[in-house]
């Protein structure tokens, strides 16, 4: 790509959250989001299942300079994938649609993932797809949603609009670094998405051969309301030990061992 001799010298501003867009279509978009993302200081950006695949040349030459940012962005096949290696996830939403998480403004939601980064967690945000936003599978992956409070009337932001709106309440709120309040985690420390995600493959396989799962049509939602359980809050490595140890125990009385 010719773009990857030009543009702005950009450079991360670390820690700073990951930008996900989760299955963008258009690559006009993608180069439109990291020219707002250079704007609030924002500089990874992940993709999850590009509709056009990547790189596009067209993403370079609507980046207006932004270079750097899709020279440098990755392709990820799941939003689990592009998660694995957080600890805590936000979902942009317009609307909860029944599902039980902590909804934040953008501001409160900037200010969540500044405090979270003042204790070297490392988040993400997570922005749906241009036509239809992000699914509730992809929100079940987020920690909690942030839902931009504008007119209810006419809630209409394009993609690249979405990501500055947001970019420009983080590059407020980094500014505030002193956290109000600290989780002591004492020996352990916070499980990265990709933990829990392992944690939740060996619950829901437990509760698949115990018949909890056992009809069908109600079972993607309650594996959703299960993720949702643990995605509301902050996670230890030695908690999900502890749960693995337990279903691990309950398997070997259920089968005699």
């Amino acid at each position: 790509m010719t773009g990857r001799n030009g543009g702005a010298d950009l450079r991360p501003i670390d820690p700073s959250p990951v930008v996900i867009l989760v299955r963008p279509q258009l690559a006009e978009n993608i180069g439109a989001v990291a020219r707002a993302m250079g704007n609030g200081g924002l500089f990874h950006l992940r993709l999850v299942a590009p509709r056009d695949g990547w790189p596009q040349q067209r993403a370079y030459i609507t980046g207006s300079g932004a270079h750097r940012i899709l020279d440098q962005a990755t392709v990820h096949e799941t939003v689990e994938a592009a998660t694995a290696d957080l600890h805590r996830v936000f979902a942009t939403c317009p609307r909860p649609r029944h599902i039980i998480k902590p909804v934040h403004t953008a501001r409160g939601g900037a200010a969540e993932i500044a405090e979270a980064e003042t204790r070297g967690l490392r988040t993400g945000v997570l922005f749906g797809p241009e036509r239809t936003g992000l699914d509730n599978d992809d929100i079940a992956c987020a920690d909690a949603l942030i839902r931009y409070d504008l007119n209810p009337d006419f809630m209409s932001l394009n993609l690249a609009q979405a990501v500055m709106v947001f970019g420009y309440e983080w590059w407020l709120a980094r500014t505030n670094q002193q956290p109000p309040c600290e989780l002591q985690v004492n020996e352990t420390r916070i499980a990265t998405k990709g933990e829990l995600d392992n944690f939740m493959h060996h619950l829901v396989r437990a509760a698949d051969e115990c018949g909890f799962l056992r009809n069908e049509q109600k079972r993607p939602g309650m594996v959703r309301n299960l993720r949702h359980f643990f995605t509301r809050g902050e996670v230890t490595k030695q908690e999900l030990m502890t749960l693995h140890g337990i279903i691990s125990e309950l398997s070997k009385r259920r089968h005699g061992a």
